[in-house]
């Protein structure tokens, strides 16, 4: 079975949250959708990178999260969530799944 990027993971998690959020109108239903993507992140990168690289690329994540509310105001929702998701797949990339 083919190896599932933990990138690709990361961004889908930033974009779906958002995405169920808007369109069900339930901002909870987005917070699973994030949070079930980011603990399945958390644990690939822990095994891929270690506890430090772990914690660092769930800060990027979460700090995309958090960022992208303030940048949403300036720049627009979706463009805000795709900057936030594309950082975090980047950084994921280059710390966990560049190695495997």
């Amino acid at each position: 079975m083919a190896k599932i990027p933990s990138a690709a993971v990361a961004a889908s998690g930033l974009i779906g949250g958002y995405a169920a959020a808007r369109f069900t109108r339930r901002r909870e239903l987005g917070g699973v959708v994030l949070a079930a993507a980011g603990a399945w992140c958390a644990r690939e990168w822990t095994r891929a990178a270690g506890p430090k690289g772990a914690a660092g690329l769930l800060t990027v994540y979460l700090a995309g999260f958090g960022g992208s509310h303030p940048l949403a105001k300036k720049v627009g929702a979706w463009p805000a969530v795709l900057g936030a998701a594309a950082v975090s797949a980047g950084a994921s990339y280059a710390v966990a799944d560049r190695r495997g």
